[in-house]
């Protein structure tokens, strides 16, 4: 069993009352409070989790610069009060910053009693994320 230090299990709680308050302000027709709410629990329990340190090092690589003013650029947005627009910003931004872990979660899911045999069904199990040249994941089918 993974340990984990006082501060990491704070964050775990942060992180996890963030997605809850993005998801039910999502929910609520973008409420702007809750979206606030749930954007700043959600970087500083990603904070508490991985550290400091990390959390900055992550978001400002050279190569994730793009993904990264995405993402902060629609919290900052849903601060200001435009919901709609920062949602959209946010959810871009996360998919280019963790796409190198959708793979990783994708086989991890695979392995889950249920949701395995789920992904299994013909249709869903000849759809496979495949990286270009340009490390762009996309669906393709075998045939």
């Amino acid at each position: 069993m993974i340990s984990l230090t006082d501060s990491q299990k704070i964050g775990m709680g942060l992180t996890g009352f963030g997605v809850f308050f993005l998801f039910f302000g999502m929910m609520l027709f973008f409420d702007k409070a809750l979206l606030a709410i749930g954007n700043i629990l959600f970087v500083a329990g990603l904070s508490f989790v991985i550290g400091l340190e990390r959390t900055f090092r992550f978001f400002f690589q050279r190569h994730k610069a793009k993904a990264t003013s995405f993402f902060l650029g629609g919290v900052f947005v849903v601060l200001i009060g435009w919901p709609i627009v920062g949602v959209v910003l946010e959810i871009y931004g996360f998919f280019l910053l963790f796409r190198g872990f959708f793979p990783v979660a994708v086989g991890f899911i695979r392995r889950i009693p249920v949701l395995g045999s789920l992904l299994s069904l013909p249709g869903i199990r000849t759809v496979k994320l495949v990286v270009n040249s340009n490390n762009i994941y996309s669906a393709s089918r075998k045939y």
